[in-house]
């Protein structure tokens, strides 16, 4: 995670962003704290920081760093120039933490665990509006796993992450919608127990969540019908106010990158 010191609305770069609706930045960070103290102090989950940068506002956003497996990240090529920026940054974090950085074909755009999701031992790939198809081939090389490529196809879900979240390896969270049709094909072979999220959860990042477990930290204001479908299935939403992170387009999932690799 990456606190939210230096955070702000400072480009639009998604449907989401305006500079015409700024983040509070005390609010902002009493936010990301309780999501922090939920992680660790109530689920037990143990979080490393990556020190905030000033004129990097949007490396809050962890989860667009790169794709962590084993002690290798996978670093990002970010498709907008504002948010290039990030990635000398997280190079030399990982690289002075004892991970080893594999750079990918730089005629590529990939945004890291926003855009790549792991089922069991299958990686899901979303692809379209910030990485692109051919990085899968890569991917798979790299990782020596099956990788999936699903195309999305509605711009305000414009990462996998926001309309698609792996429970476990037999459940998901997603927003179909929000995929192209031979996309939700691939992802209803591939996942035996998929629950729907309406488009108004949705649109609250109700899909931006993280499981641990059979707990499922999520956005404040999901509705009763999905905490019951998620309750059906043994599963216990835990919910955090993120309102001024949904701001950026962003909400729980998009604060964290996985460091222990494929879960």
């Amino acid at each position: 995670m990456c606190r939210p010191t230096y955070y702000t609305i400072a480009y639009e770069i998604n449907p989401w962003m305006s500079l015409k609706r700024q983040v509070d930045g005390a609010r902002a960070r009493l936010q990301w704290e309780r999501l922090y103290s939920l992680l660790t102090r109530r689920l037990g989950v143990r979080v490393r920081c990556l020190p905030p940068q000033r004129g990097v506002p949007d490396l809050v956003f962890t989860a667009n760093a790169g794709l962590v497996h084993g002690r290798t990240i996978i670093r990002s090529n970010f498709r907008h120039p504002e948010r290039e920026r990030e990635e000398p940054v997280i190079e030399r974090y990982f690289k002075r933490s004892g991970f080893r950085v594999v750079h990918l074909n730089p005629r590529y755009h990939f945004e890291g665990e926003g855009d790549a999701l792991w089922v069991d031992e299958t990686l899901v790939f979303g692809f379209r509006f910030r990485s692109e198809a051919p990085i899968h081939e890569e991917l798979a090389r790299l990782l020596g796993r099956e990788v999936l490529p699903v195309e999305l196809s509605d711009r305000r879900f414009y990462h996998l992450d926001t309309c698609f979240c792996p429970l476990d390896a037999d459940t998901a969270l997603w927003f179909p919608q929000a995929f192209d049709r031979y996309g939700r094909r691939v992802l209803e072979r591939l996942v035996p127990h998929l629950v729907d999220v309406s488009e108004a959860d949705a649109a609250r990042f109700a899909c931006n969540a993280i499981p641990i477990g059979r707990a499922v930290v999520m956005q404040a204001g999901a509705s009763a019908a999905l905490r019951r479908r998620m309750s059906h299935r043994r599963f216990e939403a835990h919910a955090v106010d993120l309102s001024e992170f949904l701001k950026a387009g962003g909400s729980a999932k998009c604060l964290v990158l996985r460091l222990s690799g494929h879960p």
